[in-house]
């Protein structure tokens, strides 16, 4: 199959041509550092299907122009699809196809990782050091062990996310529509409301749905213990961050921090060192010092990559060889 592969970077092209390399009969892969965007479109013009990423453009506009080039299929090399509108891909006979599960423990102890950062205020005392300041001053944290963790989502992620904190010794609260047994063993299901008036540590692991956008707002964060340290590594728009901010300022929010951001798609994923940043909500967000933000790079461990290029590699072959779609997207049954 001819395909073009939207938003990649020198890391994608490594690892797609690996995984296109290891089977029989390689695809075409046409790689392009852009976003897919209804004015990007027409470089999909001779391909069979397209290969997009968490920031690209698949709403209904975009799709009408890839149906017009001949475009049957929309492979995502990542596990979220709040980007596609499958609706419309429905209509208009286009298939989608995700990676549904890839290393997990990637978001996971990244995730832990800004919780230690966070804490224990290591990039702060990396600068310091840096510059020949070995002064302690401000850099208090606080024990994980005995601290209770309020998880939003146990799917996978989640639930290694709590077995990492189960070894510090936290206590663990969970939410979530679909319990999992896994999660029982370690932790105690309770409600949202519970969840964020109990937890010192709050952290999201939620897909980005309809019924879930800002999630975390002004009213749940009232609802929060003052101080509470929140973490984000699944979906920017999880999080209000207008909201979060207020929250910062007022002090009723300890610690902030997040791999993902609300607008992020005009920002991640490339270089702007050179430029000034147009986004007020984001400069002020990282002016903050209790707040830590990362570049969407939670996933981005070789072992994650290695699992998506296969995922993505096979659901197109799969796709051209009339086989079953395992990782198939449809729009919910109304």
């Amino acid at each position: 199959m001819k395909v073009a592969v939207f938003s990649a970077k020198s890391y994608d092209r490594q690892f797609l041509d690996a995984a296109n390399a290891a089977q029989g009969h390689p695809h075409l892969l046409t790689y392009y550092d852009v976003l897919l965007r209804p004015k990007t479109a027409a470089l999909v013009e001779g391909h069979d299907a397209i290969c997009a990423f968490v920031n690209d453009d698949l709403g209904a506009q975009t799709l009408e122009r890839l149906a017009e080039l001949g475009v049957r299929l929309v492979t995502l090399r990542c596990t979220g699809f709040n980007n596609v509108d499958l609706a419309t891909a429905a209509r208009l006979g286009i298939t989608v196809t995700r990676v549904s599960v890839y290393s997990p423990y990637s978001v996971a102890e990244h995730t832990v990782g800004l919780m230690l950062m966070l804490n224990r205020k290591l990039h702060r005392a990396y600068n310091r050091v840096r510059d020949d300041n070995f002064s302690l001053e401000g850099l208090m944290g606080f024990d994980l062990h005995g601290c209770t963790v309020g998880i939003i989502g146990t799917g996978k992620i989640g639930q290694i996310v709590a077995q990492i904190l189960h070894g510090f010794g936290c206590h663990l609260y969970g939410y979530d529509p679909y319990p999992s047994q896994a999660f029982r063993e370690i932790g105690t299901y309770t409600t949202l409301e519970t969840l964020l008036a109990a937890s010192e540590i709050i952290t999201l692991h939620c897909p980005l749905l309809p019924e879930n956008e800002h999630l975390i707002n002004a009213t749940t964060i009232a609802q929060m213990k003052r101080g509470v340290m929140l973490i984000n590594t699944s979906r920017g728009k999880l999080v209000d961050t207008k909201a979060v901010i207020e929250g910062i300022k007022s002090g009723q929010i300890g610690y902030l921090g997040i791999d993902v951001y609300e607008e992020e798609d005009s920002l991640f994923f490339q270089d702007l060192s050179d430029t000034v940043i147009q986004d007020d909500t984001f400069q002020l967000l990282q002016s903050f010092p209790n707040v830590v933000i990362t570049a969407h790079q939670a996933f981005f461990t070789r072992n994650a990559l290695t699992d998506i290029a296969r995922t993505t590699i096979e659901n197109l072959t799969c796709f051209e060889q009339g086989l079953p779609l395992a990782n198939e997207v449809k729009q919910a049954s109304p």
